[in-house]
Parts: C-alpha cells; sequence; structure tokens
C-alpha cells in the first residue's frame, strides 16, 4: 500500500497535520502531568486519610493507569481536531471506544481487587493483610472475569457484532451447569457465606443441632469439626448453615438461672431469710454479679427458691467451680437455718378387703363388706 497516496486520500492539509500533532503532545503532557500530581496529592494524605475506603482505592487503581492508553488517547484526542472522510471518522469512534473502554476495565479489575482485599482484611479477626482465603480469591476472580466479559461483549457490540445470541447462549449454558451442579453451588454459596458474614472461624466451638465441636476448617464443600470426644465431623456447608448455629467462643459473659428447693413446712420467718443469705454468698464469688433470688413456688410438696447471677467470663470451667462453691454453701445455709430440704413424706393408702366366708356361697359369688382404710407411712 503506498502511504502517500493514502496520506493524501485523506485530504488533510500540513496545517492541520501539524495542529493534530501539536493538540496531541499537548493532551498527553496535560493528561500525564494531572495524574502524576493527583497521585502526588493521594501521596501526601495522613495516614488516617490515606486509608479511608475512597482514597486507598483511588491511591491504588490510579496506579495501574497505562501510559500507552494515555499517549493512544492524546493521538486520539489529535485525529478528533481533523474532518476525516467515511469510514475513518468511525473507526476512530471504535478506537476512542477501545481505549477507554481498555483503561476504565483495567481501573475496574484492579479497584475489585483492593476494595475485596481491604474487606478481608477489615473484618478479619487475625488482622493478617497477607492471608488469602479460598472465598476472597473466588470472589476476586469472579468479579474481575464478569469485568472483561462485559467489555468484551461491550466491545463487539461497538464494532456492529449482534452479540445477543451470544448473551442467550452464557445464560441457557449457565443455567443448565447450574441446575447440574447446584447442590455444589449450594455449598459453595454457603461457604461465601461464611467467610463475608462471619457466624465462627477456625478455631470457634459451635454447636448445631446434635452436632458439637471446634472448627478446624472450612472449605469451599465442606466444614470440618472436632468433636469434644474426639472424632472429626465433617458437615457440608449448606446444612451447616440450615440449623441454628450457637458459637461459644464468643460469648462473653454466662448469665446462670438455677432453683434451690426446700420442705413446705418451713416458718415463713426462715423462709424469708433465704433470698438474702442466697445473695451473700453468690456476692461473696469472683466474676460474678448477682442477679435475684425469689421465693418462685409453693406447692404441697415443697418450696421453691429461683436464682439468677452473671459470670463476667465465659470460662467454663470456672463457671462450674463457681457453682459447685454456691451449691455447697447453700447447703451449709440451709444446715445453719435448720431448714430441711426433703420433699414432704407422701402417704400410701391400701385397700384391704373383708371376704364375708359364706360356706353356702362359691367364692365368686360371695359379697364383700366395705373396705376398711388404713395409712401407712411412704416405703412401707
Amino acid at each position: 500500500m503506498d502511504i502517500r497516496a493514502f496520506i493524501a486520500s485523506l485530504d488533510i492539509s500540513l496545517t492541520n497535520a501539524l495542529f493534530a500533532a501539536g493538540l496531541a503532545v499537548a493532551a498527553f503532557l496535560a493528561i500525564h502531568t494531572a495524574l502524576v500530581l493527583f497521585r502526588r496529592r493521594l501521596d501526601q494524605l495522613s495516614d488516617e486519610a490515606a486509608h479511608r475506603p475512597v482514597a486507598e482505592v483511588l491511591r491504588r487503581t490510579l496506579a495501574r493507569t497505562s501510559n500507552l492508553v494515555v499517549l493512544a488517547t492524546a493521538i486520539l484526542i489529535g485525529l478528533s481536531a481533523l474532518d476525516l472522510p467515511p469510514p475513518w471518522n468511525a473507526r476512530v469512534g471504535h478506537l476512542w471506544f477501545l481505549t477507554l473502554g481498555l483503561q476504565l476495565a483495567i481501573y475496574l479489575h484492579n479497584a475489585v481487587k483492593v476494595t475485596a482485599s481491604r474487606y478481608f482484611r477489615t473484618h478479619s479477626h487475625h488482622g493478617n493483610d497477607g492471608q488469602v482465603t479460598i472465598a476472597h480469591t473466588l470472589i476476586i476472580w469472579v468479579l474481575q472475569t464478569a469485568v472483561w466479559v462485559i467489555f468484551a461483549l461491550a466491545l463487539l457490540s461497538n464494532m456492529g457484532i449482534d452479540v445477543s445470541t451470544f448473551v442467550a447462549s452464557l445464560g441457557i449454558g449457565g443455567i443448565a451447569i447450574a441446575l447440574a451442579v447446584q447442590n455444589v453451588l449450594g455449598d459453595l454459596f454457603a461457604s461465601l457465606s461464611i467467610a463475608l458474614d462471619k457466624p465462627f472461624e477456625v478455631g470457634d466451638f459451635i454447636s448445631t443441632g446434635s452436632i458439637s465441636g471446634t472448627v478446624e476448617k472450612v472449605g469451599l464443600k465442606t466444614t470440618r469439626i472436632r468433636a469434644s470426644s474426639g472424632e472429626q465431623i465433617v458437615i457440608s456447608n449448606a446444612s451447616l448453615l440450615k440449623d441454628t448455629v450457637s458459637n461459644f467462643k464468643r460469648m462473653q459473659t454466662r448469665r446462670v438461672v438455677f432453683n434451690l428447693r426446700a420442705h413446705p413446712d418451713t416458718p415463713a420467718a426462715l423462709a424469708a431469710k433465704v433470698p438474702e443469705a442466697v445473695k451473700a454468698i453468690i456476692e461473696a464469688q469472683d466474676q460474678v454479679i448477682f442477679g435475684r433470688a425469689h421465693l418462685s413456688k409453693y406447692d404441697q410438696n415443697f418450696i421453691e427458691y429461683e436464682v439468677v447471677y452473671t459470670m463476667q467470663t465465659a470460662d467454663y470451667d470456672l463457671f462450674m467451680n463457681t457453682q459447685q462453691a454456691i451449691l455447697l454453701a447453700a447447703m451449709q445455709m440451709f444446715a445453719e437455718l435448720n431448714i430441711s430440704t426433703a420433699p414432704r413424706a407422701q402417704q400410701l393408702l391400701l385397700q384391704e378387703a373383708l371376704v364375708d366366708a359364706a360356706p353356702e356361697l362359691p367364692a365368686e359369688g360371695r359379697v364383700r363388706p366395705p373396705a376398711t382404710l388404713r395409712s401407712l407411712p411412704h416405703g412401707a
């Protein structure tokens, strides 16, 4: 192809060509200088301002600006000053879309990575910036792939290619694949939910249904739990999230409710002393806040006190030691007050029948006189 003949066919004068070239150079310098100044301004922010979400995303995203894209944009600005004949004016329009769309896709590609990394770093209890979880990697891969697929489809559409059939094929294929692997996808999304919402983490002691133990690993499909009895339990993520999960490691306090019973014939004056005595016993324990102690029930078998206190720690061993000390002290308190904790003695009624020994009637037809009742102590 003769380059001179090609340039002559464009009907561009030397003056216009020089003007376009100067405009392109000026545009390149202006864009490059603006980016450098803006990035320098972001680098000069204080530590607190630099770690804000918008500032961090802008600083790390603008660092991915391509000088090649800036050069191509400057050239296109220069070409826009020329009156190009068809079809070159349409081709320049396609180049504008390609250049700006490519740079925008690069920005979004990096912004997804920065935003996802910041989210996992912020919500991580371990504060490890280098920690890359499976969910983290998967989310970044899915979002970045979506960015480039959308850019490719938009570019093809801008060039006049009909992509509606291709998009429909992708949709139908995606539905077919989703139906084929719906169980796997269910566990996968459950894994993402665990990673994002963090109902529990590795090392937490959880309980769900009939399963309880320490979480050892959260995978893409299953979660491994080490039971208290020693065996490892493997449960699918979707099944795990269907039930209510109790996370005991995140327990900060423990509210305890228990009952004390005494004999129902206890005099009211003595019964009134029990709540204050129980309060003194509980307040003498460490890391315990007394709630209340009331006589809550009175019937023919026993009187019952309801006692409430709060442990200021979730340590189970300390709770059991404290509960044991309270119960032993309560037993001593009942003994000192001479209050019996035995229930009321039960009475058993036996029916003794006196059979008329009339000789003329068989045993089946003898008339039984009224029964005589007598009371025996319980256990006789």
